[in-house]
């Protein structure tokens, strides 16, 4: 049982590590959505930093480029999320912006999360550092 605890623990201080690396980066993110843009709002995400996808994505990358030459991109992790990722990091690679992948591969690869707005919930049941 310790044993167990022990990994508890490890996985809560990882959640958060990721989250304070995410709150103090400077770097735009890109969402969905107005839920998922509220989600990160909810555990400490400035939203001057989140814009949504509400135009084309080739509209998008350009406005984020003249912003920007780096960005995170938070689609949801399910297969129409995987496709969205894929075609905005086409779109802004090409145009010169950065796409810092450590986040979303993260969520990825350490939690059950498969959509955004959900990531404030998330948080709370999974760790107690959240605000």
């Amino acid at each position: 049982m310790p044993r167990f605890c022990g990994r508890t623990k490890m996985k809560n201080q990882d959640l958060f590590d990721w989250l304070e690396k995410l709150k103090s980066s400077e770097k735009l993110i890109i969402v969905e959505g107005t839920k998922d843009k509220a989600a990160l709002v909810k555990i400490g995400i400035d939203s001057e930093r989140i814009f949504t996808i509400n135009k084309p994505i080739f509209a998008l990358a350009e406005g984020i480029a003249e912003l920007s030459k780096q960005v995170i991109i938070l689609t949801d992790l399910d297969e129409e999320g995987k496709k969205l990722y894929a075609e905005l990091k086409r779109n802004l690679t090409r145009i010169g912006v950065e796409v810092d992948n450590y986040f979303r591969e993260f969520l990825f690869r350490n939690t059950k999360l498969s959509h955004i707005e959900g990531i404030d919930t998330y948080f709370e049941r999974n760790t107690d550092h959240i605000q």
